[in-house]
């Protein structure tokens, strides 16, 4: 079973390396407010995570694939990425020196849900983790008690990979200037934005060739 939990914490920790807006977002937010605001942000992409692993795991993500919703789903993740991305980079734009140097004001309410809606309104990832799960269920012969385990440890990556960047970024943004930390946040809205620009342009795709085909 140990070596089950360690397959599947490794297997999370890889997949945590393609960061995403989500990252961008706990990134953003913990520059912007307090490290508590940040671990809220963690424990809501946390939680959406776990729920869409349980659903994957109890078969959700076949029934999803094969529904007419799908294009509506995924309609919905690139709208709810571009508003995102919109309201980052505007907040960044926006962020004065003054604002900066006081002291940031704590709003864990905003940062858990604000996370959570994000991560949430992607759920074309419960097809990704049916996909994942059916793979190592046949290439280790898992039962589905191992198989609940390897979820739960592959889930688990992802609180402790955002909540150690947490951690270090908020060890080191006293020691970062004004303008980096206006680039820095600048950036995070622009990629947000062009995350969500690949998506609509995919989607696009597959609606054109639905609409051919």
């Amino acid at each position: 079973m140990i070596r089950v939990f360690i397959n599947g914490f490794s297997t999370g920790m890889f997949l945590q390396l393609a960061v995403g807006p989500v990252f961008f977002l706990v990134l953003q937010i913990t520059l912007q407010r307090t490290p508590l605001d940040g671990f809220c942000s963690v424990a809501a992409v946390t939680m959406v995570d776990y729920f869409y692993i349980f659903l994957a795991v109890a078969g959700a993500g076949k029934i999803i694939d094969k529904s007419v919703a799908v294009p509506v789903f995924r309609l919905i993740g690139v709208a709810v990425l571009l508003i995102f991305g919109i309201i980052m980079l505007v907040s960044a734009m926006s962020m004065a020196p003054e604002s900066f140097f006081l002291q940031p004001v704590p709003d864990y309410r905003s940062s858990f849900f604000s996370a959570f809606f994000l991560t949430i309104a992607s759920p074309m990832t419960i097809v990704f983790w049916t996909g994942l799960f059916a793979a190592k269920a046949v290439e280790h012969g898992y039962t589905k008690h191992m198989l609940m385990i390897f979820a739960l440890s592959a889930g688990f990556a992802t609180c402790f990979f955002l909540g150690g960047s947490v951690l270090i970024i908020s060890i080191f943004k006293v020691s970062i200037p004004f303008p980096v930390v206006k680039i820095l946040n600048v950036s995070v809205g622009v990629a947000v934005l062009l995350y969500g620009a690949g998506r609509a342009m995919v989607v696009s795709g597959r609606w054109k060739q639905g609409r051919l085909g």
